[in-house]
């Protein structure tokens, strides 16, 4: 996975705004002429197309307007998602030709191999069949990867459902095919600088725009959609990642040559000092937290590569899982080889994302990195493990469903619960403007202790058959999953399959937000929080000023285990500002400790303008 040059990110930065403008109108023009979805935001009573998708597009178009300010803004913003989506899939599948996984079939287009052997088939029928055998073979693609990564390749998923004309798609071949973006395709990045590029004027025009906080998550996604410079990706996860195994192999690794920027002190280049429990790779965890297009988790699959081969090398911790060292669980370093790749995508890394496309980019770049580790090794796809899912998680509320939720609370003993599953479920409404600062996971742990002190004040003798508080908090999570895949299932039909996947995430967020970490690598969000979350943030994060940086620094350290390692760049103006030393005191200085820290001023990260800083702490506090 190399780094891109400027003059490739600068011709890609081209052709993305080219394939957009293109897609945008072909997509708006499809859903006026052949919908009658109109760009003002009027939607005719008929239209030619067929209904069921004009329905799904309909609701696809409410959903999106939900935070919009009007009708036509509602039709812009479906308009761009399925201009987005439908390039995002093309350049999937480029990314995917290039490392070998698919047959080839958008670098040739319409003469593609696959679409000449549908067209023998049926020879008669090969004019009609040109563009629907094309369309029918790249669904077929599609399918096959959605088996494993499901998020941008469903094609159930409203934003697919506009396929461009073949006047259209011949363009849109030649802009992806154009030999200038040949050395492109081979990067993991790719995916990540298209997402940045198809949004660059709309960032531009919401920081022009006089408001002063973000009106909405989206917006707040995007305004804060900045590149992590690759260098300052290393020298963070160099310094918490790479650091954590030197001291837990007491300085003998080959992290030493492989991580630019390990830091070391000097007494420490000839031998290992600091003493670290060693652990098992399997229970190493890391966590971005606003992970975007996963840039920090792909570097460090890298790192995690060599801690894995280390491991096996001189095994002697157990994984707590399976009781086993890595060499009694795979005993050929072969073996141990395959299983890498998957291995790193289920246990060790971890991301949470408000913005939905992110999170899909972010998993697709894991999934392809994950191919191209195994096809390093000459594994043939046929025999690869299927990675059934990565764990970047949307953060986004559980839908309420007034009916279902008395249903479930009704059911709940002791009653108690009941209670506090509606408070769940209330408490996740923020989910989707907080993301990973939404304290989920306290709140259930205080709830229940609560109400157990409550019930127990109320009985004189306990329950006969044992304390069900004992397991109080394991059953809310369960009855929320079971609720989850409920509510996604339930009698709305379209609607609710639509954000089938919403809900389990909910319930995934959870998930990731009770467990710890060893290492948290971060580019936050900065400035001030979405107005409509603002009071719940003050409430939460009084030290934090009104800025997300500093509460997403103090929520990093708060989800490390003891001694874990946090890594971030962020703005420098915390650590001077007045208005931040609380936060400075009891934060950076009470909660972690500072163990490393790089002053990096002007025009690290691209178009922001912000004097940067990078550094890492370590948690001290209980």
């Amino acid at each position: 996975g190399t780094s891109m040059r400027d003059e490739q990110r600068a011709a890609l930065a081209r052709k993305v705004v080219e394939a957009r403008f293109l897609l945008e109108e072909e997509v708006g023009q499809q859903l006026e002429g052949v919908y009658n979805i109109l760009e003002d935001g009027t939607i005719e009573e008929t239209a030619p197309g067929d209904p069921i998708i004009r329905a799904r597009l309909i609701e696809l178009t409410e959903h999106l307007g939900a935070t919009e300010p009007s009708a036509a803004a509602a039709v812009a913003r479906a308009k761009r998602e399925l201009a987005f989506t439908t390039l995002n899939r093309f350049v999937a599948l480029k990314l995917a030709e290039a490392r070998g996984i698919v047959r080839e079939c958008v670098s040739s287009g319409l003469d593609s191999l696959g679409v000449r052997e549908l067209a023998d088939c049926a020879p008669g029928l090969r004019p009609a069949f040109e563009d629907q055998g094309y369309r029918l073979l790249l669904e077929c693609v599609m399918d096959e990867i959605s088996l494993e990564v499901g998020g941008l390749f469903d094609r159930r998923a409203p934003a697919g459902l506009v396929w461009p004309r073949p006047r259209t798609l011949r363009r849109l071949l030649e802009i992806l095919n154009d030999g200038s973006l040949e050395p492109v395709w081979d990067s993991d990045e790719t995916i990540g600088w298209i997402y940045q590029y198809f949004n660059a004027d709309d960032v531009k025009e919401m920081r022009d725009a006089s408001s002063k906080g973000p009106r909405n998550s989206r917006e707040l996604a995007v305004r804060n959609q900045f590149f992590t410079p690759r260098y300052v990706v290393q020298f963070l996860t160099d310094n918490t990642l790479g650091r954590l195994w030197y001291d837990m192999r007491g300085g003998d690794t080959h992290l030493t040559e492989e991580c630019a920027y390990l830091a070391l002190r000097p007494e420490e280049t000839s031998a290992g000092t600091s003493g670290r429990a060693p652990k098992d790779p399997r229970e190493l965890r890391v966590l971005d937290p606003a992970c975007g297009s996963g840039h920090f988790l792909l570097y460090a699959f890298d790192l995690l590569t060599t801690i894995y081969e280390e491991a096996w090398e001189s095994s002697e911790v157990t994984w707590s899982v399976s009781g086993q060292t890595l060499r009694e669980d795979y005993p050929e370093f072969e073996q141990l080889r395959e299983a890498i790749p998957a291995s790193i995508l289920h246990h060790n890394l971890h991301g949470i994302e408000i913005d939905p496309r992110c999170a899909q980019i972010a998993s697709f770049a894991l999934w392809l990195r994950a191919q191209r580790a195994w096809e390093d090794m000459d594994v043939p796809v046929a025999q690869r493990p299927a990675i059934r899912r990565t764990r970047i998680v949307v953060a986004e509320p559980i839908p309420a469903d007034e009916n279902l939720l008395q249903d479930f609370r009704a059911d709940l003993r002791p009653v108690q619960l009941g209670e506090l599953f509606s408070e769940m479920i209330d408490q996740l409404r923020l989910a989707g403007d907080l993301g990973s600062l939404l304290r989920i996971e306290r709140s259930i742990e205080q709830s229940v202790q609560k109400a157990r002190k409550e019930a127990e004040q109320g009985t004189l003798f306990g329950d006969e058959e044992g304390d069900p508080w004992s397991t109080a908090e394991e059953s809310l999570l369960e009855a929320l999953h079971r609720y989850a895949v409920e509510v996604s299932n339930g009698e709305g039909g379209l609607r609710r399959r639509m954000f089938a996947e919403d809900a389990e995430q909910g319930v995934a967020l959870i998930d990731l937000l009770r467990t710890r970490y060893d290492v948290v690598l971060m580019n936050p969000p900065f400035g001030e929080p979405v107005e409509t979350s603002r009071r719940e943030f003050k409430s939460r994060y009084p030290s934090a000023s009104y800025n997300l940086l500093a509460a997403f620094v103090e929520r990093g350290l708060e989800l490390l285990c003891r001694d874990g390692l946090l890594g971030a760049i962020t703005s420098r103006t915390v650590f001077f500002a007045s208005s931040f030393e609380t936060w400075r005191k009891d934060i950076i200085l009470g909660l972690g400790e500072p163990y490393l820290f790089a002053d990096l001023g002007h025009g690290v990260m691209d178009d922001a303008m912000v004097e940067a800083a990078a550094y890492c702490l370590v948690r001290r506090a209980p």
